[in-house]
């Protein structure tokens, strides 16, 4: 059964919301109340119906969660009509999907701040854009003027349902829109609890590398120490060493014969002459110093601290499939990119404990079940599949008798290697597992003309663009016609990926969904587990909750990410694996 939820057609100075019942049989009863009463009225029926789904159908999860959190209300299931919709207009845009959907509302502009801003209590003065703000607006912002009504959300669910149900695979396209909405509901369940983040350790790993915490706009001691000594040896006492610009012309200026300020350049540099290695590290050591400390400060100090860590607790914002493979993206504080510098901060509380997993190349056992390809399925069944591969080649003779080679050649097909030794191997891994390479080609060639691919589930890759078919017919010159292949070439690889990453992305948001279900349902000596999710990294969860919840938190994670894979694809042989660490460190946990 769906409820929508919306605001409501009504006159009235308070907002007013209304809830409509959808059953096989049509809508049914309808109920107005003030928005302020949704979480008590969601609870309400949520207690009522213990064993009956409820899908709570809305425009966008980003709206609504954050009050029914608050609250201590968070819906076992739901439907996110603006993630529903981008998933369905992007495949009715493929002919051969057969998907006859017309949006009757758009519902990808949400209400809200423009992205990139933080809302004006988060800013920190001089630095309104430097983090990437939030991905929907704050909480309570939006009102009935910049919200579609329950009514026209009514419309929109019927228009998104019937075309599931005549689409070539309702059921996969289906699973694909459920699993999309529980990723709604588990991002808002991450931000709202936060990851444990103790402030005292990150404060100290601060002031080890940085020194003292900086009055105003000045910089940490130990940046202005290696600025002063960049000077020194560049001979550039004005120089500014935040500008690449700046520092490339002042060691040009100084007759070093560099390109880039880019770290890899300067090591290359660096060690290029033997005799003057000794004296250009000297240079290159505190500008690459530098720029390991500015990165510290700017992206995870002190000012970034006050913003996303409260009560040592980190609250980033997720974006649920904000790639076009359905990967998931980060709209505030940086979550999908961790430094190491600051992983020790990542620590639990006294009688709790973190369990961190880690899916083991999953992208590859994608491939193996999504191409029926038995022996890719048996090189990794109970074991690591690159070495399984490498035990395989020297078993039948094959240049593939290595891990490094197999991961190096299995890569690389998934990519679209054709030069280096991933090219170079391709023959032999094709040779080894016809089925799986000959299923990344066939999307490779779709690609190469032009053409849309689909995940297993029915997720469909973005067309070219207008300027990428105009590229192909307008081949005058020699310049054009490299144009116009290089560009293929892309699109081609693009697909290639796409078929396999995105299906990826769904085997992971099902994974945590089914981690989540268990976690919130069942008893450990009649109580309900505490354990819940805290955080997500394309193919790595973290789970948070007591020491004695951790064998069973474990299981759960193992057997979870098997169940996803046959959810998907039904029985299969091919092994989903998946490493777990129990600590009360993140850093040791990597």
């Amino acid at each position: 059964m769906y409820i929508v939820l919306g605001p409501a057609n009504s006159p009235g100075s308070l907002p007013r919301w209304e809830a409509v019942t959808l059953n096989e049989t049509g809508s049914g009863t309808h109920r107005v109340f003030d928005r302020e009463k949704l979480p008590s009225f969601v609870r309400a029926v949520e207690n009522q119906n213990p064993h009956r789904t409820i899908r709570w159908a809305w425009a966008d999860a980003r709206t609504v969660m954050p009050q029914l959190l608050e609250a201590g209300v968070s819906p076992a299931s739901c439907h996110d009509l603006r993630l529903a919709q981008r998933i369905l207009k992007t495949a009715a845009s493929r002919a051969q999907n057969q998907l006859p959907y017309t949006p009757t509302v758009d519902l990808t502009q949400a209400p809200g701040p423009p992205p990139g801003v933080l809302p004006a209590r988060l800013q920190i003065e001089g630095q309104a854009s430097l983090f990437d703000g939030l991905a929907g607006p704050e909480p309570g912002a939006s009102t009935r003027d910049t919200e579609p009504t329950a009514s026209a959300l009514l419309t929109e669910l019927r228009a998104q349902l019937r075309a599931v149900t005549v689409s070539p695979a309702p059921a996969r396209l289906q699973l694909l829109l459920a699993a999309e909405s529980q990723g709604a509901l588990i991002a808002a369940e991450m931000k709202h609890a936060g990851m444990p983040w103790n402030r005292t350790i990150h404060e100290k790993i601060l002031e080890h590398e940085l020194g003292p915490r900086p009055a105003g706009y000045a910089r940490p001691y130990q940046m202005e120490r290696l600025a002063a000594r960049i000077r020194e040896e560049l001979g550039a006492p004005g120089l500014n060493p935040d500008s690449p610009h700046e520092v490339l012309k002042a060691l040009q200026a100084a007759g070093h014969s560099v390109t880039s300020t880019r770290k890899w350049e300067l090591t290359e540099w660096a060690n290029a002459v033997p005799h003057l290695r000794e004296t250009r590290w000297q240079l290159v050591r505190p500008l690459l110093d530098y720029k390991r400390l500015a990165r510290l400060y700017t992206a995870n100090g002190w000012n970034w601290l006050d913003t996303w860590v409260h009560n040592n607790r980190f609250h980033p914002t997720y974006e649920v499939g904000s790639a076009a493979t359905g990967r998931w993206g980060g709209h505030g504080g940086g979550a999908m990119q961790i430094p190491k510098d600051v992983r020790p901060a990542i620590r639990a509380e006294e009688g709790m404990v973190l369990t961190v997993a880690d899916a083991a190349q999953i992208e590859p056992r994608i491939l193996a079940v999504m191409s029926g390809d038995r022996a890719m399925a048996v090189a990794g069944r109970g074991t690591d599949l690159y070495l399984g591969i490498a035990q395989i080649g020297e078993r039948t003779g094959s240049v593939l008798n290595d891990r490094s080679h197999a991961k190096v050649a299995l890569l690389g097909a998934m990519y679209g290697a054709t030069t280096g030794e991933g090219g170079q191997l391709m023959p032999h891994l094709k040779k080894m597992f016809p089925a799986a390479i000959a299923l990344t080609e066939r999307a490779a060639e779709v690609g190469l003309r032009g053409g849309q691919v689909t995940t297993y589930l029915g997720r469909t890759s973005p067309a070219p663009s207008h300027a990428w078919f105009e590229a192909q017919r307008n081949q005058v010159t020699a310049a054009d016609e490299r144009a116009a292949l290089s560009a293929a070439r892309a699109h081609s690889r693009f697909t290639r990926n796409f078929v396999i990453q995105g299906t990826a992305a769904e085997w992971a948001v099902i994974w945590m969904a089914q981690i989540r279900k268990r976690l919130r349902t069942e008893r450990r000596f009649g109580r309900r587990m505490q354990t819940r999710l805290v955080y997500f990294l394309h193919d790595e969860i973290m789970l948070y909750g007591p020491v004695g919840e951790a064998a069973r938190a474990a299981e759960i994670v193992r057997e979870s990410a098997q169940v996803a894979a046959e959810l998907i694809f039904g029985p299969t042989e091919v092994e989903f694996p998946v490493t777990v660490v129990t600590t009360d460190d993140y850093s040791r946990a990597k």
